[in-house]
């Protein structure tokens, strides 16, 4: 079976790096008319489209929790492409490491904020600017760490378990014609989770029952699937993307 985003417009936030750009790239080699993708930093998004090297990219700076900056990235979206058929919602950050009762409260409430109202304010710039009358697809990027808990990443764990249940409820109220799905990635191998896996990879593998950590085009590759046609009686699940990690006994907690 080929997977296909024929004719489709793709929005994938966070994109300038490591999964987000992965998705975007895998939507472009699968035929996507277009892709907008979206950082908070222009020189980021200026080296992701040499690397992307497709003149089917199209790049806006877009804080992930700025309503202003969501509602103006689906507009981009729609007038350089037409639509705004696919919506990825993967921007997050995690720089509340430590335990709950003791983490910096200031940490706490950006991480909240980009990575629980970010998706739901895409979500609802891309339901108002195009999905509510056209249909479309969004994908939430989660976590196994919202499957489980972890000693240090409390904070971050949290989040991504309201981004998995948020998808639940996003697919009930936006059902029939959009289907909202996440990813739950374990440690991939990205800037964001270097402290996963920078000098201790054998040992974070070996944590993993498939003996590896995961790349980021693992993660596309997942997405890619629930983005198209082919996941068309799909909505409202989580889908761990995780050398099995989140089925193994004594996970530790992992997160990317």
């Amino acid at each position: 079976m080929e997977i296909r985003l024929d004719d489709k417009a793709v929005l994938v936030t966070g994109a300038s790096r490591g999964i987000g750009e992965a998705i975007a790239a895998a939507s472009l080699e699968a035929g996507a008319k277009g892709v907008l993708i979206t950082s908070r930093r222009s020189a980021n998004l200026d080296e992701a489209k040499v690397r992307l090297a497709d003149d089917r990219v199209v790049s806006v700076v877009a804080p992930a929790d700025d309503v202003d900056a969501a509602e103006s990235a689906v507009s981009a979206c729609i007038e350089a492409f037409g639509s705004c058929d696919i919506l990825v919602n993967n921007a997050g950050t995690n720089p509340a490491a430590g335990p709950m009762m003791t983490v910096d409260l200031g940490a706490v409430s950006k991480t909240w904020s980009v990575n629980q109202l970010g998706p739901l304010l895409f979500a609802r710039a891309a339901w108002a600017g195009w999905m509510k009358d056209h249909g479309g697809v969004i994908l939430n990027i989660a976590s196994v760490g919202g499957l489980t808990v972890g000693e240090m990443l409390g904070a971050y764990n949290v989040s991504k378990a309201a981004v998995i249940h948020m998808t639940r409820q996003m697919a009930h109220e936006m059902a029939p014609n959009v289907r909202v799905n996440a990813l739950a990635p374990s440690v991939v191998r990205t800037r964001l989770a270097a402290a996963l896996w920078d000098g201790i990879e054998e040992r974070t593998a070996a944590a993993h029952p498939l003996g590896r950590i995961g790349e980021p085009e693992d993660v596309a590759n997942a997405a890619l699937f629930l983005m198209s046609n082919a996941a068309s009686w799909i909505t409202g699940v989580t889908l761990p993307v995780d050398g099995g990690a989140s089925g193994a006994v004594g996970n530790p907690g992992l997160a990317p």
